[in-house]
């Protein structure tokens, strides 16, 4: 029979739940320094991106701000600011000539009562729509209210607006005509 003799000084003692704990722990801490090591490249690589970007960026925008100040150069000469207002001279003739004048005297005659006749007819372009400013010359008050209605039931003429209402002193006092001037916008659909 064999007999386990122990000749140590020290009892055995087993360190292998130590070690293989800490190997562990050593391996995961090495796992989490490799992942924060590619996190942080990533972040770095990242910035640069982004500053290379930005960079390009702001090369653009000195480009563009260095062309808009040639471009404000250029528009402000002299030259080509008489240019500009002859064009818009131009602009305003062709506008004119463009505006449909008969179809505006036609829905006038439609609309117009007997004893109101038209003094004058200023259109004026606001952006796609027309505001004519009109002066009409009535018999009495009762022929300029009818005109009046006439016009708010006309669907050629909105947003009516009547800027003065006169009456003729001196030696017409008696005559009972009235001036109106008002404006509306005219649909030239």
């Amino acid at each position: 029979m064999r007999a386990r003799l122990n000749l140590a000084t020290n009892p055995l003692v087993s360190n292998r739940r130590f070690t293989v704990s800490a190997s562990i722990i050593g391996t995961v801490a090495v796992v989490v320094m490799f992942v924060l090591a590619w996190h942080a490249y990533e972040s770095r690589r990242g910035d640069t991106e982004f500053r290379a970007r930005q960079a390009d960026l702001l090369a653009e925008i000195n480009a563009l701000q260095a062309h808009r100040d040639d471009l404000a150069t250029y528009f402000n000469r002299p030259e080509t600011v008489k240019r500009r207002e002859l064009a818009g001279y131009l602009n305003s003739l062709i506008e004119q000539r463009s505006f449909p004048w008969t179809k505006v005297f036609m829905d006038l005659e439609r609309t117009l009562p007997e004893g109101v006749h038209v003094v004058s007819i200023e259109p004026r372009l606001v952006g796609d729509q027309v505001q004519l400013s009109l002066t009409v010359a009535a018999m009495n008050e009762e022929t300029e209210y009818k005109f009046v209605r006439a016009l708010e039931g006309s669907p050629e003429f909105s947003q009516l607006q009547v800027l003065s209402d006169t009456r003729p002193s001196g030696p017409q006092a008696g005559s009972g005509q009235v001036e109106l001037r008002l404006t509306a916008w005219y649909s030239t659909i």
